[in-house]
């Protein structure tokens, strides 16, 4: 049994995920940004061990959520799944920075920089990724299919600087979630197991680490995702922009 944290996991593939961990004898810790969606991310996962509650669109509230998982953990795997899509054009967080950057590039470096390393990272892409830029020339002002390149980028990052632990991204494909739409063709069922293998570090992830899943396998992502040099500049801007600077190993902690 493995206990496994999940961001936005109020509904959507979070939920679903989170069912399917729990389903699996797993305990499984939620999240969600506000109370009334911790509410229903309880109702839709009964057998979840609690909900935290913070917004990622804000530094501090990404940073109090680190100290929460500290404080209830350790934690065998970490998911990064909470993401912006439409609608957030122009959206901006607490710190007057825009939501998409804070959400879905931000969140998981901090997070992940802050809180007890896990036995396994998993970073939430997506095939939109293939259009992302990679040249980090705005950042905060990133469009969703940059920030998924981001996600790729800090799960090789990680995989590459804390190799005593492992670190994937995946992507779950264009499924009929609230996200992805009721005309999606992709497989929701390969991809909510495939989220489930990578938390529960089984089958073609057992083991594994630096790499980009999609439908149960390791599929070959933009290179630029595996360029170090490019890497490194994205984790330094991110702790330009956070004040949150990444542990030198996965045994360090930052307070």
């Amino acid at each position: 049994m493995a206990r496994i944290f999940i961001t936005g996991s109020s509904d959507g593939l979070g939920s679903l995920t989170a069912k399917t961990l729990v389903k699996n004898g797993h305990q499984v810790v939620l999240h969600a940004r506000n109370s009334q969606r911790a509410k229903d991310a309880s109702a839709a996962c009964p057998g979840a061990e609690t909900v935290l509650v913070a917004d990622l669109t804000s530094i501090e509230e990404t940073k109090r959520l680190a100290k929460e998982v500290n404080k209830i953990g350790p934690f065998d795997a970490i998911v990064h799944n909470a993401g912006l899509y439409r609608g957030v054009s122009g959206m901006k967080g607490k710190e007057g920075l825009p939501a998409l950057f804070t959400v879905n590039t931000l969140a998981p470096y901090i997070l992940t920089c802050l809180a007890k390393p896990p036995s396994r990272l998993v970073f939430v892409s997506s095939g939109l990724h293939a259009g992302g830029d990679a040249s980090l020339r705005d950042l905060t002002n990133c469009s969703y299919g940059d920030s998924k390149l981001h996600n790729i980028m800090l799960a090789f990052a990680f995989a590459r600087k804390w190799p005593n632990l492992t670190s994937n991204a995946v992507d779950p494909g264009w499924v009929a979630t609230k996200m992805g739409g009721a005309g999606a063709m992709d497989d929701l069922g390969a991809a909510v197991n495939t989220f489930a293998m990578l938390a529960e570090g089984a089958g073609a992830a057992e083991g594994v680490t630096g790499k980009y899943f999609y439908q149960m396998k390791t599929k070959s992502c933009k290179a630029a995702a595996g360029d170090v040099e490019a890497q490194e500049k994205l984790l330094k801007a991110l702790e330009q922009v956070s004040g949150v600077r990444i542990p030198e190993n996965a045994t360090e902690t930052i307070s």
